[in-house]
């Protein structure tokens, strides 16, 4: 039986036979009635939702009218706005409102109107879109609430050191400094944040999340004594020393979460009102899970890219580039190619800082700059042990530029990566290091540069049409906007109401030929190096960029976010 009856003419309804058909399900597989319902339905979220206010007749709110709207955690605390998973709106004209998601919960009606002492009505809205709007007021609120809800699985008692973090350890531990501290690492990982920033103000703290590549501020704690305090915790645990302030300090700390260890990078650097911390997430487990299967498709190259940098990673012997800004998935676009390469007959070794991604069959090294084991003194170990494909992790000095060239030009194909802006910035950064520039330019088989856009949610995606001035600004002609297909995401819980969900890689790609080479070799100038590129077929990165607009992936705003406009 169908759980909702649509006709071609009229909006779906979600009738009873199917909400009795979902409890007895929902019975049978301990599942929540509402989940089993949706699932039977069919519909989007913004769909279901709304047949299933019809059905029992509330008012639906979607993510759009919940973000409009203020909380008062005062009329219902935050700790139990979590546990029964709803939100006390004020609205200027419509009074105190109570957002819920789940009309099957038994007593919840009872439970509200015993515990909040003044009238109120109803709205109904979709999990997601309360849980993301909770998640958004989280940060703040939640250290400053008590206890916290509910208990996550034991952790390992045997941490190896490492910090126990879940909800159970933060709501019992004693210190609010402590408590805060955990609860933005915590939250941090729940939100798949790539970087924490705490940053000092004149007035306090402000906790800011990197997402998808872009900066989040989640919270804010007043008070310029916490924020130190704050500070001194992330140093202690660091094991940064606490009394030095006017220099910048570098660390790292692991924690446990849910039985897998986590690590953290920390910066801390001197401010003008104190010191800012910046913690960069490493979760392996997570990575290397994303890893599995990951493939040059999967990371959104397109089609023709894909294919010629696919052609270079399977090359006998040379060098392959590739190049970006930190954060550009550099990183994960080798391991994606090596990953393809990787059929068990090649002795394939990498030598990172830190090894981000855990791959079978492959030698993965770690730099230890303290115990002396640095990029150059662990390629040249490198090279006594066999290897036929290398991955350095990074090219940061001239001793390992060089020795990377050698072992390109006696038989080995190099995969590494350099920070610059474009591929012929490459070749540039090469030569002020003074390397060979024969040698350089005779190993060199292909350069890839990359950013990371964010791709437009899939769940609350609709049709745009930008503003003149924006595609002016863009450089995007009108003749040419009629061809593309413009697409935006409303914000919804699926993406925490930012309309952008995942990310994927726009790149060019410079294959050197005879003719390049003889060029770079006779230092001619980039006008000319880039006129030949592009005589060859070179497509820049903003251009693929404009096409993933095109093809309504993403938007105008985005990509002028990240790339350059000619």
């Amino acid at each position: 039986m169908n759980a909702v009856s649509p006709t071609s003419m009229t909006p779906p309804t979600i009738s009873q036979a199917a909400i009795a058909q979902a409890r007895q399900l929902a019975r049978q597989s301990q599942r929540r009635i509402i989940e089993v319902l949706e699932d039977q339905a069919g519909l989007s979220s913004t769909e279901f939702m709304r047949a299933l206010g019809e059905a029992f007749h509330y008012t639906v709110a979607d993510i759009n009218d919940i973000h409009r709207l203020e909380p008062d955690f005062d009329v219902l605390s935050f700790r139990e706005a979590l546990k029964r998973e709803c939100i006390p709106l004020r609205d200027s004209e419509q009074g105190l409102l109570i957002v819920f998601s789940d009309p099957f919960t038994e007593g919840f009606s009872d439970w509200a109107l015993e515990k909040i002492r003044e009238p109120f009505a109803w709205r109904l809205a979709h999990h997601a879109d309360i849980t993301a709007f909770l998640s958004r007021h989280e940060e703040t609120l939640k250290a400053m609430d008590g206890m916290l809800l509910g208990e996550e699985p034991g952790i390992d008692e045997q941490a190896r050191g490492a910090e126990q973090l879940s909800l159970k350890s933060i709501s019992e531990d004693s210190s609010p400094v402590v408590r805060l501290v955990n609860s933005t690492l915590y939250d941090a990982l729940k939100s798949g944040a790539s970087d924490v920033h705490l940053e000092i103000t004149g007035s306090g703290l402000t906790i800011r999340y990197r997402i998808d590549g872009v900066l989040n501020t989640v919270g804010a704690i007043q008070g310029i004594e916490v924020a130190e305090q704050v500070i001194s915790r992330i140093k202690v645990v660091a094991e940064l020393d606490i009394a030095e302030r006017r220099i910048p300090q570098d660390g790292r700390f692991k924690v446990q979460v849910q039985k897998r260890e986590v690590d953290f990078r920390v910066s801390i650097m001197p401010s003008v009102f104190g010191e800012d911390a910046v913690l960069r997430v490493l979760d392996r487990k997570a990575l290397t899970d994303q890893s599995r299967g990951l493939t040059l498709e999967n990371i959104g190259l397109d089609e023709r890219t894909r294919e010629q940098f696919r052609h270079l990673a399977r090359a006998p012997y040379g060098m392959v580039l590739v190049t970006g800004p930190t954060g550009s998935g550099k990183t994960t676009t080798l391991y994606a190619a090596i990953s393809e390469v990787n059929s068990g007959k090649d002795k394939i070794i990498t030598i990172e800082d830190p090894v981000e991604y855990h791959l079978p069959g492959i030698l993965q090294i770690p730099v230890n700059e303290k115990k002396g084991l640095t990029f150059a003194r662990g390629l040249r170990s490198i090279l006594r042990h066999d290897p036929d494909k290398i991955m350095v992790g990074e090219i940061r000095d001239v001793e390992t530029a060089q020795i990377a060239v050698q072992a390109a030009l006696t038989g080995h194909l190099v995969f590494t990566t350099v920070h610059a802006n474009n591929v012929f910035d490459v070749i540039g950064r090469f030569i002020n290091m003074e390397v060979d520039t024969y040698s350089f330019v005779s190993s060199l088989n292909g350069i890839l540069a990359q950013r990371l856009v964010r791709l437009v949610c899939s769940n609350c995606i609709v049709p745009d049409q930008p503003d003149a001035k924006l595609l002016a600004d863009s450089g995007i002609s009108t003749e040419a906007a009629q061809k593309m297909r413009f697409r935006v995401g409303r914000g919804c819980g699926h993406c925490r109401g930012t309309g952008y969900r995942g990310r994927k890689a726009v790149a060019e790609l410079l294959i050197l030929d005879d003719e390049m080479r003889e060029m770079i070799v006779a230092r001619d100038p980039i006008r000319k190096l880039k006129e030949s590129a592009r005589r060859n077929g070179l497509r820049v990165l903003r251009e693929s960029a404009i096409e993933a607009v095109a093809n309504g992936e993403t938007t105008l705003e985005e990509i002028n976010r990240v790339t350059f406009i000619d």
